[in-house]
């Protein structure tokens, strides 16, 4: 199946870490196999067959965000857009449960695949359009069009890391995600993770995607008796 191409926004061409972050993730589904599906996500209590059809909610959700635009003022950035959960989750949410009845209603891989590339496309052209000074309306927040666009980058990022979390040979998120992504999440939790991490184990181990290693635990010093950041 063909990946659509996403244009760059006019204003940010060539660097715009939204389109780069979002093309990375949907050519790493364009590329999975048939069997990928049935493995897991690094999402726990989800297939990755499950992730994709999260992202096509998510998809639908840049779209419907970016032309829903209010005349008030912005009340979240891209940074304070994503609230701490207290406890990590556990599969048993019943929205979580629900994208697992989508995602199977699907029944053949090609059709997730699809779909993500129709809506996932149209996400993408939505966005290079937009003007980073709209204010948008979502999760009854207020935020500018590039603030959200900015905050997803995050969220792209770590759900390509859940999407190839069981696959070895699967190409990653562009290291551009990845910086920013960690960058986002120091200025969430206040502190910044040692050098010797890197952007990926941070992020990870951040999140709770993985626990940190003994080693990992000294160097994270106080930090670690916060972590794991539990987004949502």
């Amino acid at each position: 199946m063909r990946l659509s191409a996403i244009p760059a926004p006019h204003y940010l061409v060539g660097v715009d870490p939204f389109s780069r972050s979002w093309t990375a993730l949907r050519t790493a589904v364009a590329e999975l196999s048939d069997e990928d599906f049935a493995r897991p996500s690094g999402c726990t209590g989800w297939l990755v067959r499950d992730l994709v059809c999260h992202l096509v909610i998510d998809a639908q959700d840049v779209l419907i965000t970016l032309v829903t635009p209010v005349d008030t003022e912005p009340t979240r950035d891209a940074v304070t857009y994503w609230e701490v959960a207290g406890t990590p989750p556990t599969g048993d949410d019943p929205l979580d449960a629900l994208i697992v009845r989508l995602a199977a209603a699907y029944e053949e891989p090609w059709l997730l695949k699809f779909h993500l590339d129709d809506v996932g496309s149209a996400a993408g052209r939505a966005a290079a359009l937009a003007d980073p000074g709209l204010r948008v309306s979502t999760r009854d927040q207020v935020l500018t069009a590039g603030d959200y666009l900015s905050a997803y980058v995050l969220e792209w990022t770590l759900h390509h890391l859940d999407l190839i979390a069981q696959l070895r040979d699967a190409v990653g998120p562009p290291a551009e995600g990845l910086a920013r992504s960690r960058e986002t999440l120091e200025k969430i939790a206040g502190a910044a993770f040692p050098a010797v991490f890197s952007d990926r184990d941070a992020l990870l181990v951040g999140t709770g995607r993985r626990a940190p290693t003994d080693a990992e635990t000294a160097e994270l010093g106080e930090l670690a008796g916060r972590l794991p950041l539990v987004l949502c």
